[in-house]
């Protein structure tokens, strides 16, 4: 049986990572050794960072929404627990966009959870 040598498969797998690692500054964007590394890393952190977008997203509609909530008189908790008791069910991402873009709306739920709260 002939010998396979493994050159042209090395050389397809080597540029597959430097192609991944083109901008990187200096040996990480030339070296295979370096930029494989350097590539594992950024792909493990660019995972968790698609992850944590989503925390962060919720953490800041959470934000606007309390502030507009105690500008009209409420707390975040408590205007939550109000429109589930009220039956009202919208998510924290049209809240925080009615919040912003239709305060009047906003108030109007407002006052629907502080009506059902009382």
């Amino acid at each position: 049986m002939a010998r396979v040598k493994g050159a042209l498969n090395a050389k397809k797998k080597h540029n597959r990572v430097l192609k991944l690692a083109k901008g990187y500054r200096g040996a990480r964007s030339k070296q295979y050794r370096c930029a494989k590394q350097t590539v594992m890393k950024a792909l493990t952190e660019s995972y968790k960072g698609r992850k944590q977008k989503k925390r962060q997203f919720r953490q800041l509609w959470i934000a606007r929404i309390n502030a507009a909530a105690r500008m009209n008189g409420i707390s975040y908790s408590q205007l939550m627990h109000g429109l589930k008791v009220a039956g009202i069910d919208i998510n924290r991402k049209m809240l925080s966009e009615m919040a912003i873009s239709d305060p009047e709306g906003f108030t109007a739920l407002v006052n629907a959870a502080k009506s059902k709260l009382a």
